[in-house]
């Protein structure tokens, strides 16, 4: 599942992360914390690496 937006691809990309074991979970806020919560890493990678040179910046933009 390609990201929608940039700012999509860089929560997926903080909660991929703290899946990780790279950064904390207390860290993540918003729309990062609830990506960590219900998807897979896998999920969240897939999100993480949509090329986003066509992306909005925010959905709806």
């Amino acid at each position: 599942m390609p990201a929608q937006s940039e700012a999509q691809q860089k929560a997926a990309g903080a909660a991929m992360s703290a899946k990780r074991g790279d950064t904390k979970v207390s860290d993540l806020q918003g729309a990062s914390k609830e990506m960590y919560d219900s998807m897979s890493e896998k999920e969240l990678e897939d999100l993480a690496s949509t090329d986003h040179d066509d992306l909005p910046e925010k959905k709806g933009d």
